[in-house]
């Protein structure tokens, strides 16, 4: 799992993956648009916040901000065929459901340190439409923790590159619009994460509402 493999390894195989598979694919097979990216800080540590429609959004979205991410996902994608190897080759390490993980804060943290982002999804699950409806404060406990600033993302279109019952990938369009960033939580005071959270919400939601 990543969680036991060190970060300078990780990137090696973040660069290795990224250049020969998802770069391309982006680009080529899903049309994808990417915007705002001049909003990514490329030093320093960094909460990537976004939706979450797809299995494929891991990797898509780390592409899209143009430096390493390393994603909490949840430990079910690690039992997927294929997608399993993709996400760790991406820096992801699992979290599991229901009471916070120490074990992932920790994994966060390290990744931090040695110069990632982290990635976390809003509502910690897919969604049918992309849109966030009952998003989690975990993203914000995760940037109060390490005192960086939170960069909120979208992506729209992921939701329709699998259709149920197929396990091929569509060829469909894909746009990723990357927002401005987010003051760092003052505190883990429970309100301030609410809030926090909420406004992470509101501008990816709003993204999303921009479509194509």
């Amino acid at each position: 799992m990543g969680t036991s493999r060190e970060p300078f390894v990780s990137l090696l195989l973040y660069h290795a993956f990224k250049w020969s598979i998802v770069s391309p694919m982006l680009h080529g097979y899903f049309q994808g648009r990417i915007y705002g990216i001049e909003n990514v800080p490329q030093t320093g540590p960094l909460i990537v916040v976004s939706n979450h429609a797809s299995y494929f959004d891991p990797p898509i979205i780390s592409n899209c901000v143009r430096r390493p991410v390393a994603y909490m996902a949840k430990e079910e994608l690690f039992k997927v065929p294929v997608l399993a190897q993709a996400i760790e080759l991406y820096g992801a390490y699992p979290v599991s459901r229901g009471a916070a993980d120490r074990t992932a804060i920790r994994a966060a943290l390290k990744y931090l340190e040695s110069g990632w982002a982290v990635g976390v999804f809003l509502e910690g699950t897919r969604t049918p439409d992309g849109r966030i409806a009952d998003p989690k404060r975990g993203a914000a406990l995760l940037a109060a923790k390490a005192q960086a600033p939170m960069l909120p993302v979208c992506l729209w279109g992921s939701h329709q590159i699998l259709q149920p019952g197929s396990g091929i990938p569509r060829s469909v369009p894909l746009t990723v619009r990357i927002g401005k960033l987010i003051d760092t939580p003052t505190s883990t005071d429970k309100y301030e994460l609410e809030a926090v959270t909420q406004a992470c919400t509101n501008v990816i939601n709003a993204m999303h509402d921009l479509g194509r």
